[in-house]
């Protein structure tokens, strides 16, 4: 579980409810017609935007930002150098019969032990990277496009409220609690966008590029694994990948 997701998004909550559980009438900024107008237009906006299939495989997707467990770039460098290793001295056959748990790596092992060419080997394996960065872009924009239409339809909502407030000025004293519900639909829409649906947005596109990164080690791995690179050699030009501090072997340069 991506810690870091889960405790910034119960700070952000508990930090605006706090504050307006200090107050007085805390009640006051509960309004089930606000929440129908921000929740569910935007909803139906971003559906409008997207086929259904798109728009469920977000959902699906947007759970990698709290559940996300992937294996670290370190953690496959040190995999495929044992497999280099294996392939080194029992040959290409031998690694058959290892457990490899990464499902994109395995497929790439099990076309070198096929004997299939590296040149069909690189495209099989470029393909299923560029089609996973594709259904990771469309889970980035839902939730972009979603941030967006909070934001919009809040405002929205608070045009209606303004329309029906001015519309019935017979009673001075009802002018101020209908202000005050025609802003909630602003105060809604600016919650949803900048405390849910912009930062899961930007935490997919993190996730997808920590994704991208490991399958391009994969990919050059298999390459390396295949043209009988000495192990050792693999590594270092996997830890190319790493930045200089998380390499394994190197001093840790100040300032960076």
């Amino acid at each position: 579980m991506d810690l870091a997701t889960l405790i910034g998004l119960i700070i952000a909550w508990l930090l605006v409810i706090g504050t307006i559980a200090m107050g007085s009438g805390a009640l006051v900024f509960i309004n089930i017609p606000s929440l129908v107008i921000v929740i569910g237009g935007t909803i139906a906006v971003v559906m409008m935007r997207f086929t259904i299939s798109q728009f469920i495989g977000s959902i699906k997707m947007a759970m990698k930002a709290f559940l996300y467990k992937a294996e670290t770039a370190e953690e496959l460098i040190t995999s495929v150098v044992e497999l280099a290793g294996i392939a080194r001295k029992e040959g290409l056959l031998a690694l058959e019969g290892q457990e490899i748990n990464n499902p994109v790596l395995a497929t790439g092992i099990r076309m070198l032990v096929d004997g299939h060419e590296p040149a069909i080997v690189k495209k099989a394996l470029s393909t299923e990277m560029n089609e996973t960065v594709s259904r990771h872009k469309i889970g980035q924009d839902l939730f972009k496009q979603a941030g967006d239409a909070g934001p919009a339809m809040g405002m929205i909502g608070t045009l209606v409220g303004l329309v029906q407030m001015l519309s019935n000025m017979s009673d001075p004293k009802s002018i101020g609690p209908a202000m005050a519900v025609a802003l909630l639909t602003t105060l809604y829409g600016a919650m949803l966008a900048n405390m849910f649906a912009l930062p899961i947005s930007d935490k997919l596109k993190l996730r997808s590029a920590e994704e991208q990164m490991n399958k391009n080690i994969i990919i050059q791995s298999v390459l390396g694994i295949q043209e009988g690179q000495n192990p050792k050699v693999l590594e270092e030009l996997l830890n190319n990948y790493l930045p200089a501090s998380r390499r394994a072997g190197d001093d840790v340069e100040a300032g960076e």
